[in-house]
């Protein structure tokens, strides 16, 4: 239901949103599972990188693997997202669910790796050619061979993510009952995962 804002709140500064959803009741190990849950279930998401002079840079990029708290992507190493990170080893993973709105922020560093990297052929799958094409000269082929192919790892060092924890309808409804009642909505729960949970994970 949709919660009384509070003068102490204004007072201090505090979004209501965050302070009203901020979870710190669920134990770390629960959380750190439904953070694997939620970004298992979501292949697709936005890989950013630091441009020099520009400044965020996002793509679409389908995750090749997780590694506990870390991403693994293939990538085509004549993209400008690997000139951005020779520059900028910062990057962040986003993901959203459209339906439930759920939502999870991955900030850390990227490093990338060439063709010789063996983790290549594990997590290329035929599909991936398709970014890549066949030149038809034997080397720029698609495959892990090709010098194009290349891996970038991003490894986490902090996480944020939002849980639903109403259905659309009852998401719309709370909206609504918010706008109209001059409360704030609570629809859903947000929890961190600091550089120590994430060590944590990496046991």
């Amino acid at each position: 239901m949709p919660e009384q804002l509070k003068a102490s709140e204004v007072d201090s500064k505090t979004d209501p949103t965050v302070a009203k959803q901020w979870d710190t009741e669920t134990p770390k190990k629960d959380q750190i599972q439904d953070f694997y849950k939620t970004v298992d279930g979501l292949k697709i998401g936005l890989l950013t990188t630091i441009r020099d002079g520009v400044g965020p840079v996002s793509r679409s990029m389908a995750v090749a693997k997780r590694e506990g708290p870390d991403f693994l992507f293939l990538a085509n190493n004549h993209s400008k997202k690997f000139s951005d990170l020779e520059q900028n080893k910062t990057a962040q993973v986003t993901f959203q669910n459209s339906s439930s709105q759920d939502w999870v922020s991955v900030s850390g560093t990227a490093t990338v790796a060439n063709n010789s990297d063996p983790r290549i052929k594990e997590l290329y799958s035929k599909s991936t050619s398709a970014w890549f094409g066949d030149l038809g000269d034997g080397v720029h082929t698609g495959t892990p061979e090709d010098p194009r192919m290349a891996l970038i790892e991003v490894k986490a060092n902090y996480i944020s993510y939002w849980k639903s924890t109403v259905s659309s309808v009852g998401f719309a409804k709370e909206v609504a009952t918010a706008t109209m009642s001059g409360r704030v909505a609570n629809t859903g729960t947000l929890r961190q995962l600091t550089a120590e949970d994430i060590r944590s994970m990496r046991e």
